[in-house]
């Protein structure tokens, strides 16, 4: 810190650039004592707080049990560092930049006291006597890059990667309580963490799970090896399948229906299926579904990098993943773990009735030369020393898997920086760790705070503990805080898998960040093209720029259950390889020196294009004067859906059913988010009151679009465009398209069952139903005046 306060002195020599962002001094910011319990509040008074976490990811849990009962386990998983190392990095050195920044412009004499918010990309005119008080964003840009250096970057991720980070781990408790450390020396307002007791399953040493070839008799024959007796997939049911082999390329339905047209059926079968496309737990679902026994999960070199200088995955390594397909402790669905609190004995719908278990590329060569039957399709044919791959069947495998079940202790580490507009703002639990009267143990320098600028929204700095398993630490904590998150929580940024390349940049992410990720990457230098932005970058060879880089957000992200689950937008950056994935991720070999090599020395300069990413939106959305979310940008996914049904508008009219009222919905959304537009361009920006109003219902759009006719507790991910269920619009476009499909074949038995068979017309009505109003209670709430929406209903 003593040296980022130097440099923060010398900054506020710079002169100041061109007219750019400028930011605003406000006057009273003094805090009296917090109060041990909160004060009542209306709703919508609460500033909203940014959330800014740090994925604390952990390498595969290799133990059955806390540290002290397996510790060769424990020592051999902290020789790992995942890609997630840079997150800590990025935390410890984002907080600290953000921490000076704000000193610094407390203590900037040439600030003065009126210094406008504006933004770089709309036409402010400036008072005459405005340049006496401007900090430029230039000045700024320039202060956060000098304080992420490379090299300083580097030694932090060095230095954390030697840490062991399993959850549950005695070493993932010195971590946290490092982590906490770090925090605490930032000067926070406040820093806590929480902790759960979730249900997690880890191997047993004494009984590891096992494969053996079956006789015609049944009787056990040889045991193939699993190289990586450690290695496992956590939620897998337990106990033995037996069954013939077949090969099923990477299991998804389509696989599998393909499957089947040849002439190989997969019930009652052990399916083979490749790493990659979809995962873990979708793979084993849809096995499930097609009445399989069990699933075996390889890599196959095929689906990662080639050639004499890259790098690639042992042969003799397995993959972990979880199978759960859904996020969160699986025992105690819809409830928050804490405190170790009794729940009803049930169990999320998501967790799986068949085993699972990964295996290396050379079990899964011995496997394919016993193979059988149609030679597999050429698009299926993969790199491993099999010529050519068949479908099978082969020989009978049995399947033994014996993970158990242990209540672990998982820690949440948060830090926060409060906002000026209203200093309660910031979310977070509350307990004797953060009350003001504390403050001494939080460090003595938190006065720095008060005399000195803040951000207008409160900065919430979050370290997820679990997240192996299933985004665990994050989901506990939001089905404690749900009911109160849409009224405080604006964005949740995610830098999980941020690094795991250096050629592609992609951002997974809610509609409503899209038009601010293409002006935030037009300010981020490319950290592999010199001279140009990341904008530039991403378009070179593709004029789409969000062809290019936006994507959906995946339940196996941290920022999805924000979105889906919790109606907060949410985005997560990652750079990627150009080709085949990053061939370590979720193994023993994903190490810091691996992942160095594999970007070829860049892992630093990608590192601190991440931090910029993240520092600017940060600023962007901490201090923009109207929140820069794009709340029309609904209104073109309804759009984009609505085209893929069209073409069924004539088998729906021959059955008196019309799509009429969805259309009418969109429309009404379309014109609120336009009257909306027209009320914030036509209104003072100085009324302080009028612009809270507004934000107040632009931070909401997202929770708007949960389903409120369904549980939260039985459809966990409400949203009707991101979530999962028959309320969404992805599962009213699906059974639409059964009006034409093949029949009831295509699917397993026990999916016919589950799901239905064929279209149905009065499933047909409720889907519609769940969604149009929906949709259309999102553009009542948008328009913010119930008593007085011109709609067609």
């Amino acid at each position: 810190m003593e040296r980022l306060w130097g440099l923060l002195q010398r900054a506020q020599r710079l002169s100041p650039g061109p007219s750019q962002t400028i930011y605003k001094r406000v006057e009273g910011t003094q805090q009296g004592p917090l109060e041990e319990e909160e004060e009542d509040r209306e709703e919508g008074t609460e500033p909203p707080a940014h959330f800014f976490p740090m994925e604390l990811r952990g390498p595969e849990p290799l133990g059955s049990r806390p540290a002290r009962q397996n510790p060769r386990l424990w020592a051999a998983a902290g020789r790992r560092a995942t890609p997630y190392l840079v997150l800590t990095a990025l935390l410890i050195f984002t907080g600290a930049f953000l921490l000076g920044y704000v000193v610094f412009r407390g203590s900037c004499q040439a600030c003065g006291d009126d210094v406008m918010v504006v933004s770089e990309d709309m036409n402010h005119e400036l008072g005459p006597d405005s340049h006496q008080g401007t900090l430029y964003w230039s000045d700024l840009q320039a202060m956060f890059l000098r304080h992420l250096g490379e090299g300083r970057l580097e030694d932090t991720i060095r230095q954390t990667s030697l840490r062991e980070r399993v959850a549950g781990s005695a070493g993932m408790a010195a971590l946290v309580q490092d982590l906490r450390a770090v925090l605490l020396s930032q000067k926070l307002d406040h820093v806590w963490m929480d902790t759960h007791y979730v249900g997690l399953q880890f191997p047993d040493p004494a009984h590891p799970n096992a494969l053996h070839w079956v006789d015609a008799a049944g009787k056990h024959g040889e045991q193939l090896p699993l190289e990586d007796p450690d290695v496992y997939c956590p939620y897998s049911a337990t106990g033995n399948a037996t069954g013939e082999l077949v090969y099923a390329h990477y299991g998804r339905p389509e696989d599998l229906q393909d499957l089947r047209a040849r002439g190989v059926e997969p019930k009652g079968r052990l399916l083979l299926v490749r790493l990659g496309v979809i995962n873990f737990a979708q793979k084993v679902a849809s096995a499930q579904d097609f009445g399989a026994q069990g699933v075996l999960i390889y890599p196959d070199p095929a689906d990662f990098s080639q050639g004499p200088h890259k790098l690639s995955l042992s042969s003799h390594r397995a993959v972990y993943g979880h199978v759960h397909l859904g996020t969160g402790d699986p025992y105690t669905p819809g409830f928050p773990s804490f405190n170790q609190t009794q729940f009803p004995p049930v169990q999320s719908s998501g967790l799986p009735s068949i085993p699972a278990q990964p295996i290396s590329a050379d079990t899964a060569s011995l496997l394919l030369r016993k193979l059988e039957g149609p030679v597999a399709p050429q698009e299926w044919q993969g790199h491993l020393a099999v010529s050519p791959y068949r479908l099978g069947p082969g020989p009978g495998l049995h399947l033994g898997v014996n993970n158990h079940r242990a209540s672990t202790p998982i820690s949440n580490i948060f830090g926060c920086i409060e906002g000026r507009s209203e200093p309660e703002g910031c979310m977070g639990p509350r307990s004797s760790q953060v009350r003001r009267g504390d403050r001494h143990t939080a460090g003595a320098g938190a006065d720095l705070f008060l005399h000195g600028f803040r951000p207008r929204r409160s900065l919430l700095f979050i370290s997820w503990d679990g997240g192996d398993f299933g985004s665990v630490g994050s989901m506990e904590w939001l089905e404690g805080y749900l009911s109160v998150l849409h009224l405080k929580a604006v964005v949740y940024v995610s830098l999980d898998n941020a690094v795991l390349g250096d050629d592609k940049f992609h951002a997974k992410t809610s509609p409503l960040l899209i038009s601010l990720i293409e002006n935030i990457l037009k300010q981020v230098d490319s950290p592999n093209r010199s001279g140009q932005t990341l904008f530039e970058q991403v378009v070179f060879n593709n004029h789409s720029w969000e062809a290019e880089v936006i994507r959906p957000l995946p339940m196996d992200s941290s920022a999805y259950s924000f979105t889906a689950f919790a109606g907060v937008p949410a985005v997560e950056f990652s750079f990627m390889e150009d080709g085949p994935m990053y061939p370590f991720l979720h193994t023993k070999d994903d190490t810091y020196e691996n992942l160095h090599r594999v970007l070829r020395g860049r892992l630093p300069a990608v590192a601190q294009a991440v931090a910029q990413l993240a520092g600017q939106l940060l600023i962007r959305l901490s201090h923009d004067h109207l929140l820069p979310l794009d709340f029309g940008r609904y209104g073109d996914v309804v759009l984009r859906h609505i085209g893929s049904l069209n073409e069924f508008s004539g088998d729906l009219k021959a059955r008196g059913l019309t799509l009429q009222w969805v259309y009418s919905a969109r429309g009404d959304y379309i014109r609120a988010a336009e009257k909306l537009r027209k009320e914030i361009y036509s209104s003072e920006e100085s009324d302080e009151r009028l612009t809270r109003m507004y934000n107040v219902r632009i931070m909401r759009v997202e929770f708007y679009f949960l389903s409120q006719y369904v549980s939260a507790a039985d459809s966990p991910f409400r949203h009707i465009f991101l979530g999962r269920g028959d309320h969404t619009l992805g599962a009213l476009v699906d059974h639409v398209r059964l009006l034409r499909s093949s029949g009831p074949g295509a699917l397993g038995e026990e999916a016919q069952v589950a799901r239905g068979l064929g279209f149905q017309e009065s499933r047909f009505r409720r889907q519609l139903a769940l969604l149009t109003w929906t949709l259309q209670g999102a553009a009542n709430a948008l328009s913010g005046d119930v008593w007085n929406i011109d709609n067609n209903f």
